[in-house]
């Protein structure tokens, strides 16, 4: 064949593909590929903390749907103003308008932690976890994250640690009454180490409590993130991620997610305030780039 009448070729046989006239032998290709062994059951939606900081509950609702986000966990002290001062009568709004708009609450983000040598400051927390657990139970929530923040000076670490779990005990109780859930965001100074995070739960040993992995870069060992993912998947009920071109594993820890079955959320917590229309289209390529990377 000349090199005119290669091109000729190349040509029209690009030409066919494109106007879908060689999809047949395209379908049946793609039909015999076997299926993934470990098909997809997680899903993306969004915290609201930072991205959505500034969001009313119409605009978040409105970019969710537009996008394809959902569930929500929705950070206290943000503009949507879903927080525990709600009456009945709104609470039951936020439910319905969460409902009407196909989007799930996944839960409350609450600022919660039971570090503090002082006792009182512990029980006002715990007491402040109480109020959102009876929150998310009214708004049609799963549950309410929590979080450790410091280990403080001048106690043992293993004081404060057996202390944070006593606390998660107690908030589980008040969250199995609710029907709901309390996830421990690995997060904190010194506190976000995953084998600090196991001893919490171990001493907690409550059904009701479990993990929201937070994607930290304190997560990765040899450039994986499977040694203390394998620690920490027992109890992992939620995930955050947050940049996904941060260099951070997350083909590895999709993958890991996959593999055990994990048939929860992975909610897109990303730095920043934008408007409306930058956050939005930013949602959308954000949203790309994650069902490319949770590709198996």
């Amino acid at each position: 064949m000349s090199d005119a009448s290669r091109r000729n070729f190349l040509t029209k046989t690009a030409a066919l593909t494109g106007a879908g006239l060689a999809g047949s032998n395209l379908n049946a290709v793609q039909q015999a590929q076997p299926a993934p062994q470990h098909p997809l059951r997680f899903r993306l939606g969004i915290v609201t903390y930072n991205i959505a900081a500034t969001w009313d509950l119409t605009a978040l609702l409105r970019i969710c749907r537009a996008v394809g986000l959902s569930p929500v966990e929705l950070r206290t002290t943000h503009r949507h103003g879903v927080e525990p001062t709600l009456t009945a009568d709104q609470r039951r709004e936020v439910r319905r308008r969460f409902a009407d708009a196909g989007i799930e609450i996944w839960g409350c983000g609450s600022v919660c932690e039971f570090h503090s040598p002082d006792q009182a400051v512990v029980r006002r927390n715990i007491e402040t976890c109480r109020q959102f657990c009876q929150l998310v139970a009214d708004i049609g929530g799963r549950g309410v994250k929590v979080r450790p923040n410091d280990l403080p000076t001048g106690v043992t670490t293993e004081r404060t640690l057996d202390q944070i779990g006593r606390s998660l005990r107690e908030c589980g109780r008040t969250a199995n009454d609710a029907g709901v859930e309390i996830w421990v965001e690995v997060h904190g100074r010194s506190t976000a180490h995953p084998p600090h995070i196991a001893t919490m739960m171990r001493t907690a040993d409550h059904p009701r409590v479990g993990v929201t992995w937070n994607s930290n870069q304190t997560d990765i060992v040899n450039g994986s993130v499977a040694e203390y993912f394998r620690l920490l998947r027992p109890w992992i009920k939620s995930c955050h991620i947050n940049e996904l071109h941060s260099g951070y594993p997350y083909r590895e820890l999709f993958r890991l997610l996959r593999e055990t079955n994990y048939d929860r959320v992975t909610l897109a917590e990303i730095q920043g305030m934008p408007d409306e229309a930058t956050g939005e289209r930013l949602m959308r390529y954000y949203k790309a780039l994650w069902t490319e990377l949770a590709r198996a």
